[in-house]
C-alpha cells in the first residue's frame, strides 16, 4: 500500500463526513462502509432511551395508582359513619299550677317569648309534686308508643303521653296550646328568669287561696338524644341544694 492510500484511508472519513451509510473502494478491492458504526451507536443510544422513559413512565404510574388508592383510603374513611352526638341547648322551663289543681310544664326558648315551645297539662297534683319534691329527687317519664299516625311527628307534638313519676305511673300527660290566661302568667313572669313563689289570684273569689297560682322557674338543659329521645334537666341555682328534677320524652316501640 503507497503512502498516498494510507492518507486516503485515515483523512477521508475526516474531511467527507457521512450522514448515510457509503461504501468505500480501495485499491486492491478492499471495501469498507463509512457511517455504519455510528447508525449503530445510535440505534443503541435511542434503545436505552426508550428503556429508560419506559421505566420512568411505569414509575409514574405506579406513583399514581398508590396515590389513587391512597386518596380512596382517605374517603372511605372520611365516609364511616359517626354516631349522631345529642344535641344540648338552654331553654327556660316553668312548673306552675293552683294549689288544688294539676301541674303544667311550660317551656320558652327566652323568657320575653308568650308563646311557649312546649306547654304540657300533667295529671299528677300540685300538692303531690311538691311532697315528691320534697325527696330531693323528681324523674318525670313522658312515653308513648310508636303508632304508625304518629311515628313522622316531631316528639313535642304528640298529643298524648303515659306518665311515670319516680317509677310509678300517675296517669297521663297532654299536649295543650296556650290560652289568654297561660300567656297573661307569662306575661307577669317575663321579668323573671329563675325564681319560686305565688301569683295571686286577681279573680276577687273568695277561695282566693285554691285560685293561687304556684310556680318554679329555672333555666333547663334540654337535650335532643335522637328523634323518639328528649328530655329537659333541672339547672339548679343553688350549688348546695340536692334537688334534682329531670322530664323525660320518650317514644317507645311497644
Amino acid at each position: 500500500m503507497t503512502k498516498i492510500d494510507s492518507l486516503r484511508r485515515f483523512l477521508l472519513p475526516c474531511i467527507t463526513p457521512q450522514t448515510n451509510p457509503t461504501t468505500v473502494s480501495f485499491p486492491g478491492g478492499a471495501t469498507t462502509s463509512i457511517g455504519a458504526s455510528k447508525k449503530r451507536l445510535s440505534t443503541s443510544l435511542r434503545d436505552d432511551i426508550d428503556v429508560q422513559d419506559s421505566a420512568s413512565s411505569s414509575a409514574s404510574s405506579s406513583e399514581a395508582v398508590v396515590t389513587s388508592a391512597a386518596s380512596d383510603d382517605y374517603y372511605n374513611l372520611s365516609a364511616v359513619t359517626v354516631p349522631q352526638r345529642p344535641s344540648k341547648t338552654m331553654v327556660i322551663g316553668t312548673i306552675f299550677g293552683r294549689r288544688k289543681g294539676h301541674v303544667w310544664f311550660c317551656v320558652q326558648h327566652d323568657r320575653l317569648s308568650v308563646k311557649p315551645i312546649l306547654l304540657l297539662e300533667l295529671s299528677i297534683a300540685t300538692s303531690q309534686l311538691v311532697q315528691e319534691m320534697g325527696s330531693g329527687l323528681v324523674r318525670v317519664a313522658l312515653e308513648c308508643p310508636t303508632r304508625p299516625e304518629l311515628k313522622s311527628c316531631l316528639l313535642r307534638s304528640v298529643p298524648v303521653w303515659t306518665m311515670f313519676c319516680n317509677g310509678r305511673k300517675l296517669g297521663f300527660a297532654v299536649r295543650r296550646s296556650a290560652n289568654e290566661e297561660t300567656r297573661m302568667m307569662l306575661k307577669r313572669l317575663e321579668s323573671m328568669t329563675v325564681g319560686a313563689g305565688v301569683l295571686p289570684s286577681g279573680s276577687g273569689s273568695g277561695d282566693s287561696d285554691a285560685d293561687e297560682v304556684m310556680y318554679m322557674r329555672a333555666n333547663y338543659e334540654h337535650v335532643v338524644g335522637s328523634s323518639d329521645s328528649e328530655s329537659f334537666h333541672l339547672i339548679n341555682p343553688d350549688a348546695n341544694s340536692a334537688q334534682e328534677l329531670s322530664i323525660f320524652l320518650l317514644r317507645t316501640s311497644s
